[in-house]
């Protein structure tokens, strides 16, 4: 197993299509409840430990060798918004597209054959993390980082917000990475005694309802 892969699979530049998207941020920020960098860090620390926390198990779950097409219906289930599970959906095509071409898989293949419409975004990168060889807590860290890291960078874009402040956002929230992936690997392994249920169906309502609203706006910088 090379641990390297992980770096390669978490880091912005993975042509995964996430750059553009907000992760709510967008929306966030045109009602004014992301202004700095405080406001910034309550944002994405909420969004950890509830959307962040549902797409790590999601993805550590299908690390773990469980069957994607039930961890896609679970991700259905925990989405009960239509804007997002379309997002959810586009993201994981992209992510299919780079995953395949980067750790070919015949896992990867039948996903794909399976769900042409796209798998929910997690459940493909728990997917491409298992391919190349990592962990289910690996998989939990790549998911968990992704949920914070694409507000914080969207926030630089919408806000004009020093690069550094963005970063040193992310940095802070370390201790609470650490605490979402340990407990979405703990969750995924439950699964074999417990079923889907044992999956985190954390809710963010206020998440919910923007992202449904941003969908209809005619001009916006990100697609979600």
């Amino acid at each position: 197993m090379s641990r390297a892969a992980l770096l390669v699979l978490a880091d912005g530049r993975f042509p995964a299509g996430g750059h553009a998207h907000s992760g709510g941020a967008e929306p966030a920020v045109a009602a004014g409840r992301i202004k700095d960098a405080h406001s910034l860090e309550d944002f994405c620390r909420g969004r950890l430990h509830t959307a962040g926390l549902v797409a790590a198990a999601l993805a550590a779950a299908t690390a773990a060798g469980r069957d994607p097409v039930a961890v896609d219906e679970a991700a259905d289930a925990r989405t009960p918004v239509l804007a997002l599970r379309i997002t959810a959906r586009k993201l994981g095509r992209q992510m299919m597209r780079a995953a395949r071409a980067t750790w070919p898989s015949a896992e990867l293949d039948a996903l794909a054959a399976a769900r042409p419409q796209g798998a929910h975004q997690p459940v493909v990168l728990g997917l491409a993390a298992r391919s190349a060889g990592l962990t289910p807590l690996d998989a939990g860290y790549a998911a968990a980082y992704e949920a914070v890291s694409g507000p914080a960078t969207a926030a630089v874009r919408l806000l004009s917000l020093d690069p550094f402040d963005a970063t040193a956002v992310l940095a802070r929230l370390a201790p609470d990475l650490d605490q979402t992936a340990t407990a979405a690997a703990a969750t995924a392994a439950r699964i074999s005694d417990e079923g889907f249920d044992a999956l985190p169906a954390a809710s963010a309502p206020l998440l919910d309802i923007t992202a449904q609203q941003h969908a209809t706006w005619p001009v916006r910088l990100f697609a979600s």
